[in-house]
């Protein structure tokens, strides 16, 4: 098995690397964790955010799915991971930032544009029905590059639905949790943010972060 043996010589590089480096951090870190951030990401190999951001450990609450959605807040039908993770997010580890970080050539989005009714899909069906209403409006827009609009229109999506979470909506209301989102472009390798008052995404510019 070649590829699982990549992870492993990849395993022993951490070790004589960057774990031997930061030795002290991770001695920290098995008491426990404090994270600033949430980030929320689709499950895309390409799209890493830990490497995107170029995260140290501890840094990022990471959780990542399909298309990287959001459900609305409810507390009946199935299990409930992605709340369940931006509870304790939110409410134990008191995240002060969430992130939504969608991205260029998204599966998920491509399956949702594509319709529902594959029988080899049962479970992504259910799932990127979240994006059913973003999709009509897609649509009726008359997007010239559907993929892309829905990609943007997904992280809108998941932003209006992490503020039906009465304890995300509650810390936002009170200054002490702010919401962005944020889209990654594969191709050219550059990063949007949302402008959520303009309604519009705007390029990050490299070395943004000094100024």
């Amino acid at each position: 098995m070649p590829e699982f043996r990549a992870l492993l010589h990849g395993y022993d590089r951490f070790r004589s690397g960057r774990y031997e480096a930061e030795r002290r951090r991770w001695a920290s870190l098995a008491t426990g964790q404090a994270p600033p951030v949430m980030i929320i990401g689709c499950c895309d190999s390409r799209v890493d955010p830990a490497t995107i951001f170029d995260t140290e450990p501890g840094q990022a609450f990471i959780l990542r799915n399909v298309a990287n959605l959001v459900p609305t807040y409810e507390q009946g039908g199935g299990l409930h991971g992605v709340s369940a993770a931006l509870e304790f997010a939110v409410t134990k580890l008191n995240v002060r930032h969430i992130v939504v970080m969608g991205h260029g050539a998204c599966g998920g989005i491509s399956a949702a544009l594509g319709g529902h009714g594959d029988p080899d899909r049962t479970f992504i069906d259910r799932w990127i029905a979240l994006l059913d209403p973003a999709l009509e409006r897609v649509r009726a827009s008359g997007a010239e590059d559907p993929q892309r609009a829905l990609e943007l229109e997904g992280i809108r999506t998941s932003l209006d639905n992490l503020r039906s979470f009465p304890f995300v909506a509650e810390r936002e209301g009170a200054g002490t949790l702010k919401l962005y989102g944020c889209y990654f472009a594969i191709a050219d390798g550059r990063l949007w943010e949302l402008d959520e008052q303009a309604g519009t995404f705007r390029e990050i510019a490299e070395g943004a972060a000094a100024s």
